[in-house]
């Protein structure tokens, strides 16, 4: 997607009084007496004309000031950011109430949320989705389109992979959500409030694998201390070279979708780094061309 953008909209206000002077300060001509008028056309149109093409050298002048820019988000130059998944649980007990203080909010409609606000963060990066219950499935593909995964995880739902917890499913759906990923770095996100029940995979069998491909897992068990594996994600966590977190409530895991966003930063900024064309110097040029004519026409 394209448009056209000026780095230093504000200069274009210089136009405002550059305009007056040139209407109201006009050029006094010295005036010569001639008495054969006749040999001469008339020069009203020209003079306009005249007064038309100095316009036009201050407006190029101040647009290249202002430094029009045609922006290219389809090619964020961000070859050098980190590929994440965040993989889901979406367990039947992810539809427990009672995680955040005063609401009826189930804690995965609280996780969608969060999760949603991390994606968009994520300004530099590729981002995919992982849900898993009773199996693993990939919601979202690892995209630098931020805005459709975001939206993608507003669809999900609890219980859509089933009622139980298989971690190494999920572990192992996220790898192969990596798999064609050309980033150095590539992280999992694994949260989960519940114990591995389920699944053909064994948590420890997915993250030897994980280990193998270079694939870093954070871990966050939400909920009370002794509803999840502490244990096991600390493992996964451990053997993969991540970190584990809990969050007992809302803010706690806020808290933690911020600490990760903290230590998992890309070397490059897209907002930064967005590829840009710059058609200040045709502008210059312009105005450059007309200027010499001036000169031209007064010598």
């Amino acid at each position: 997607m394209n448009w056209m953008s000026f780095e230093y909209p504000f200069a274009v206000l210089l136009l405002i009084p550059l305009l007056y002077c040139l209407y109201r300060c006009r050029e006094k001509l010295q005036p010569r007496y001639f008495v054969h008028l006749h040999f001469f056309a008339p020069g009203r149109r020209w003079t306009r004309l005249e007064w038309l093409l100095k316009v036009l050298t201050l407006v190029l002048l101040v647009a290249a000031l202002a430094s029009p820019i045609l922006v290219d988000r389809s090619d964020p130059l961000n070859r050098k950011g980190i590929d994440i998944v965040l993989c889901l649980d979406a367990s039947g007990s992810m539809g427990a109430s009672g995680f955040e203080a005063d609401s009826r909010r189930t804690r995965f409609e609280i996780v969608q949320e969060l999760a949603q606000a991390f994606v968009m963060k994520r300004l530099e990066d590729n981002v995919g989705v992982v849900l898993y219950g009773d199996f693993a499935f990939i919601a979202s593909p690892v995209t630098y389109e931020k805005e459709i995964v975001a939206e993608m995880i507003g669809y999900l739902s609890h219980g859509m992979a089933g009622q139980n917890t298989a971690i190494g499913e999920g572990i192992v759906m996220s790898l192969r959500a990596l798999e064609r990923s050309p980033a150095a770095s590539k992280v999992i996100v694994l949260l989960t409030d519940g114990e591995h029940n389920s699944g053909r995979i064994a948590p420890k069998e997915a993250v030897a694998i994980a280990k193998e491909k270079g694939v870093k897992i954070y871990t966050i068990g939400i909920g009370e201390a002794g509803e999840f594996d502490a244990g096991l994600l600390e493992m996964i966590a451990k053997e993969s070279g991540g970190e584990s977190f809990t969050a007992r409530n809302r803010d706690e895991l806020e808290t933690v979708y911020g600490a990760i966003d903290a230590l998992e930063r890309s070397a490059i900024k897209s907002r930064e780094y967005l590829k840009k064309e710059y058609w200040y110097p045709a502008l210059l040029v312009g105005a450059f061309i007309l200027l010499l004519y001036f000169i031209g026409v007064r010598r």
